[in-house]
């Protein structure tokens, strides 16, 4: 299908405070990842997180779970968009963290906008111009400055471990996930009703992440700390970063395309490095003020029209 599906992409003043409220929610759950790494195994995490957000819905989309429900004629589209956005990529997130380091995975997961632009291009008719490579440019030499902390010669310093691999296809995954979102399919009263909508991706995501946590627990030595720690964390990755994020994303996409909202990932490592700061009662540092501006550098100039 051409790009030419939404030619009423706009960046506008709200659609760049939920794109970037999903990026912060994202940031805090990479943090708190870290956290849980060692109370509970990737998979596993990542099913609970989802099936208590699915509780948490289910009062207000419910409907979509009947027989007679818009999903079912379009249950191959939205187990696709659960695979992809839910059953994977936090799952390979999570993942990651247990072999990576935060800098490497950060980096790995900075490269979304480049493969917005190659997903978007072989599979889905985009078209590239000269300002989307400017401004992935710019975008990625701000978040080099965050993880070099000003100093690019300790990016060579940098080794790859397995959880490197994870995060790239953690991160093919999102691009495939965003462009078949940004593509309307289902009817109106799916699409029109955020709460049906992500409760149709649920529905999929939920059982392929509940595979996934079986075949964890099967073939590999999974682990489970129950306690209020774990229950915190799981409430609140599962209210916003999963739930409130989602929704952020969902709209922004559509609004903006999804090559735009690729550009807005790389804020994340920024509003990571802010929250650790934060939450060490640090002061941030010159290098987060530069990275900034390089970062809202590179979408203002892709957000360009000639």
């Amino acid at each position: 299908m051409a790009a030419q599906d939404h030619p009423q992409h706009r960046l506008t003043p709200a659609t760049v405070a939920l794109l970037s409220l999903a990026t912060l929610l994202w940031a805090a759950n990479a943090i708190v990842g870290r956290v849980l790494r060692d109370l509970a195994s990737p998979m596993t995490l990542n099913f609970l997180r989802w099936l208590l957000a699915f509780a948490v819905l289910l009062p207000f989309a419910g409907a979509v779970l009947r027989r007679d429900s818009a999903l079912w004629p379009y249950w191959k589209r939205f187990s696709m968009l659960g695979l992809l956005g839910i059953g994977c990529y936090n799952a390979l997130q999570y993942l990651a963290l247990q072999t990576s380091t935060p800098i490497n995975v950060t980096l790995v997961g900075s490269s979304m906008p480049l493969w917005m632009m190659i997903i978007g291009t072989l599979f889905f008719g985009a078209k590239i111009t000269r300002r989307d490579l400017a401004g992935a440019l710019l975008s990625m030499l701000g978040v080099l400055m965050v993880l070099s902390r000003g100093n690019f010669s300790q990016l060579a310093q940098l080794r790859l471990v397995p959880g490197d691999l994870y995060m790239m296809l953690a991160t093919i995954s999102w691009a495939v996930y965003s462009w078949m979102l940004s593509r309307t399919r289902e009817p109106a009263s799916l699409r029109g009703h955020w709460a049906s909508m992500l409760m149709a991706q649920l529905v999929f995501g939920v059982a392929w992440s509940g595979v996934f946590a079986a075949g964890e627990w099967g073939f590999t030595g999974a682990h489970i700390d129950p306690g209020w720690p774990l229950y915190l964390a799981l409430g609140f990755i599962a209210l916003g970063p999963a739930l409130l994020a989602f929704r952020c994303w969902g709209v922004g996409v559509q609004r903006a395309g999804p090559q735009m909202a690729g550009f807005f990932t790389n804020l994340t490592p920024l509003f990571a490095a802010l929250l650790s700061a934060a939450f060490l009662q640090e002061m941030p540092s010159w290098f987060h003020g530069a990275a900034f501006l390089l970062i809202v550098g590179g979408i203002w100039v892709s957000s360009r029209r000639s």
